[in-house]
């Protein structure tokens, strides 16, 4: 009987390939692999509401030279922001290190766009650099819907330092949760982006929606 289960065992390792060692992976790409994870209509339900996005999967990611990914779900139209041009956008936050799911908060779900002035250094790199372009990222278009993956370096790595004066509505950089608003997803962002005892932070999964020029705040 022992021997009978010894073989059993043993036919079905080599059918399934389980008697090869599994290769081990760096943290880097564990992570990429939670963000590949992500690249799901799900994300986009606010904006698949509105029939901006037929399908969001199988999007082609890109890597910039600062570590920005990107991935446009929708081209836009039109003419580019600027810097000093105000810009108004719909994004969806989530998370590549959650323990209890990835979504952390969405304008869209609040009826309330995120708006700033380009480059007046309010709003994190990793979206800047996404609207704005760089040498190797071509600059959003109005109407258009990208998907990025921050970085720590392009993200909120300033709010762990600083966090009781920086972690606030309407702080800096954001965006931010606003809790008066959204207070259980506030919390969830303040846990992980604004939390001096992480030892890191964990890229950041951001949909947005770019709107054209707006001429106030």
């Amino acid at each position: 009987w022992v021997l009978s289960l010894s073989l059993l065992f043993s036919l079905l390792e080599c059918g399934l390939g389980l008697s090869q060692e599994p290769k081990p992976i760096s943290r880097r790409s564990a992570l990429l692999r939670t963000a590949s994870g992500l690249l799901t209509p799900v994300a986009f339900v606010s904006f698949t509401m509105t029939g901006d996005v037929e399908a969001a999967a199988d999007l082609n990611f890109q890597t910039s030279g600062s570590g920005l990914q990107w991935a446009d779900a929708k081209v836009g139209s039109g003419t580019p922001l600027k810097s000093g041009s105000v810009a108004s956008i719909d994004y969806v936050m989530s998370t590549t290190g959650a323990r209890y799911g990835t979504k952390i908060y969405s304008t869209a779900d609040k009826g309330a766009p995120y708006r700033w002035t380009l480059g007046d250094g309010t709003t994190i790199d990793g979206i800047e650099k996404a609207i704005l372009g760089d040498d190797d990222i071509p600059a959003m278009t109005p109407g258009g819907i990208r998907r990025l993956v921050i970085p720590q370096s392009l993200g909120y790595s300033k709010l762990a330092e600083q966090p009781k004066s920086l972690c606030v509505q309407d702080g800096t950089p954001g965006p931010i949760p606003p809790p008066n608003q959204a207070f259980e997803e506030y919390q969830r962002f303040k846990n992980i982006y604004c939390n001096p005892d992480r030892q890191y932070q964990p890229d950041l999964v951001m949909d947005i929606k770019l709107y054209g020029q707006r001429t106030t705040r």
